[in-house]
């Protein structure tokens, strides 16, 4: 099983909308991809309710059977297309791939 983990930072206002709209429109376009990637086997998404200055907006937790299940997630066109997206509204992201 590999877990793959992602943290949004997102920017305070960008694309003409302002951060707590930015993250409603990146967790709503995460949320849709479930049913369309079947790869997909765990997905969680969770906002942070605790600001403070080193902490992320937005979390991603999700699992698939194999790396090569998780290259194909990141590889379909939806997850491609919601990617794009948060790159435009997010100052940084994280990342972390493991095995369990």
């Amino acid at each position: 099983m590999i877990k793959h983990i992602v943290m949004f930072k997102f920017k305070d206002f960008s694309c003409g909308r302002n951060k707590q709209e930015n993250i409603l429109l990146v967790k709503e376009s995460l949320q849709s991809l479930p049913p369309m990637i079947k790869e997909i086997k765990y997905f969680e998404l969770g906002v942070n309710i605790i600001p403070a200055s080193n902490a992320y907006d937005l979390v991603l937790l999700s699992e698939f059977m194999s790396p090569e299940e998780l290259v194909s997630y990141q590889k379909h066109p939806e997850h491609v297309r919601v990617a794009e997206v948060a790159g435009q509204v997010c100052e940084s992201r994280i990342v972390v791939d493991y095995t369990c």
